[in-house]
């Protein structure tokens, strides 16, 4: 067990908790802090205060609660969409290992877009295969944005209103906007 100064049983070190120590292999060279902010931590610390500096249009996120790696965004529909003045919350989860793999986005408000499933996940490029470590939380929020204006139809979640949306456009916005209305406002 490791100790520090005036807690052993000679008065002289007391025990670490051991999250503290977990990381630890012996060497100095190999020491892993636990109790301090990981490298991925960092960076999602630095691209929250990027984001209060300069928020995409109509977007905000945050972390939930003091939980860095579970935040709640709103995305307001865009104007001149079926989606137009609603109020949409999704949860974004990021991984141990982020940026290196994307974070999970959920929808928490119910929407009818081929690229949200009926539990909310969504289903876009930005999110699977086209994942980089470069993109940042702000360009996710852009591009959940901006299938508001252009679904990625090519991609959806929901084939059934993929299909809606190319094959009768005013049909699909109909059921979007009813939705928004229903569910978003």
């Amino acid at each position: 067990m490791m100790t520090t100064p005036g807690g052993s049983s000679s008065g002289r070190f007391k025990p670490l908790p051991t999250a503290m120590y977990a990381g630890y292999s012996g060497t100095a060279s190999s020491w892993v802090a636990k109790t301090s902010v990981s490298a991925s931590g960092k960076r999602i610390q630095r691209e929250m205060a990027e984001l209060n500096v300069d928020p995409p249009p109509q977007c905000s996120a945050g972390p939930k609660g003091d939980n860095l790696y579970h935040w709640i965004a709103t995305i307001i529909g865009p104007s001149g969409t079926p989606y137009e003045g609603g109020i949409f919350f999704l949860d974004m989860i990021f991984p141990s290992d982020y940026p290196f793999k994307p974070p999970k986005v959920v929808f928490k408000t119910r929407i009818y877009h081929c690229n949200v499933d009926t539990a909310g996940n969504l289903s876009v490029e930005i999110l699977r295969d086209s994942w980089s470590p470069a993109l940042t939380i702000t360009k996710v929020l852009q591009a959940i944005r901006s299938i508001f204006l252009k679904p990625e139809t090519y991609n959806p979640a929901l084939p059934v209103i993929a299909r809606l949306y190319l094959s009768d456009r005013e049909k699909h916005e109909e059921v979007a906007k009813e939705w928004t209305l229903r569910f978003a406002k």
